[in-house]
């Protein structure tokens, strides 16, 4: 099957099934302050100390692995917040929701009630008992809930009317500053916003929003469409047009400025998948093409001047990859991630090694240095040194 020719419902169709045909693995940097709910993922299970996985330096050193954990069903988890040492949440396929508190021994089946029609894309944690979970799809497939007892109960904050919509990401600056970013709507992207933590949301006005390219969208492979950084920045990527691109915000939304990536694009199954930020200058950027046993030259690229322009990793990932990551508490390691196998970097982005050749499609880490994997299969595992 191919992507070429697809309409924009077409693409989406792609992105939900034969991006379901595939392992990719996003680690969403987690544990830095100016990541925005990141920071929040890596604080919220209390004053971590470097935990048993080591520190950053340690990690690079030691080329990591993943350990799988059970996790008790084989859906597919696209979402993952890790908010302690212990602690973390998955969401993905069929509705599902799972939270651990104990390192991933056990996982607790949290899903909301009537949810199993609902594909989860993106969970981010405040702690240990309250998230907000993102349903993608066209109309009202696209959905927001959050819960404040540890999904004990489950309230709808958001469910969207708008026949053309179709939300991909969420991503929060701090507890009750967050975005989420649908497809263009009339020739623009669409941002919902809230200042209540996710209880309720506003479409925020289109007119600081340049226009789409034909064709352009995002992709909800793993929820690192949207990221932040800080108080007030953030960042979305794209697809699917004739060149990738990546729009920036720094007043939380209101306007943003596009800037072409290096990563090919030109087609509905290409361009940039997943973004990471560890501070407001300096961001790394992956992609390439989705489509199984294709070619995806220069997946990746890096940033020095908060996303005004990209150039390319001198060294790229061998393959498509949809998440990238700055491990905790480093200016130069970083972890990438798709569905051959996962890369490490050193050098800030500039060249990059294949560590591990395992499938999940989405990670994330704590402060404590903690990393998660999840994906397909109901796939969730921890990172560990060997």
């Amino acid at each position: 099957m191919k992507a070429e020719g697809k309409t924009r419902r077409g693409r989406r169709l792609w992105t939900l099934g034969m991006c379901a045909a595939l392992a990719v693995t996003v680690l969403s940097a987690s544990a830095q302050a100016q990541q925005g709910p990141t920071a929040l993922r890596g604080t919220a299970g209390g004053a971590d100390s470097p935990g048993a996985y080591g520190s950053a330096s340690a990690v690079a050193a030691a080329k990591p692995t993943w350990r799988p954990t059970p996790a008790g069903t084989d859906v597919r988890f696209r979402g993952l917040a890790a908010v302690g040492r212990k602690a973390a949440w998955v969401a993905g396929a069929e509705g599902t929701v799972l939270r651990t508190s104990d390192g991933g021994r056990s996982w607790r089946d949290v899903s909301p009630p009537g949810a199993s029609g609902l594909e989860f894309r993106d969970v981010e944690a405040f702690d240990t008992r309250r998230a907000v979970v993102l349903a993608i799809g066209e109309g009202d497939a696209s959905r927001v809930l959050r819960t404040d007892d540890g999904g004990a109960t489950w309230t709808e904050t958001f469910r969207n009317d708008e026949p053309g919509a179709f939300y991909n990401c969420v991503s929060f600056f701090d507890r009750r500053n967050g975005l989420a970013v649908s497809d263009p709507v009339d020739g623009r992207f669409r941002i919902l916003a809230t200042s209540d933590g996710g209880r309720s949301w506003r479409v925020l006005p289109d007119s600081g929003m340049p226009d789409a390219l034909p064709g352009e969208a995002g992709f909800a492979a793993s929820g690192q469409c949207l990221v932040t950084a800080g108080a007030r920045d953030a960042w979305l990527s794209t697809g699917g047009g004739d060149h990738a691109r990546v729009l920036h915000s720094r007043d939380r939304g209101r306007t943003w400025e596009a800037a072409a990536a290096t990563i090919p694009a030109g087609d509905p199954a290409r361009g940039v998948f997943g973004l990471a930020f560890r501070d407001r200058h300096h961001g790394l950027a992956v992609g390439g093409d989705f489509t199984p046993e294709l070619p995806s030259p220069h997946a990746a690229a890096v940033t020095g001047d908060g996303g005004r322009s990209w150039r390319p990793s001198d060294q790229p990932p061998p393959a498509y990859r949809s998440g990238v990551a700055w491990l905790p508490h480093s200016r130069s390691a970083a972890l990438a991630v798709g569905p051959t196998g996962t890369d490490l970097t050193r050098d800030g982005g500039r060249t990059w090694e294949t560590v591990d050749t395992g499938s999940y499609d989405t990670v994330d880490c704590t402060r404590a240095g903690t990393c998660w994997a999840a994906g397909e299969q109901g796939r969730i595992a921890v990172l560990a040194r060997r």
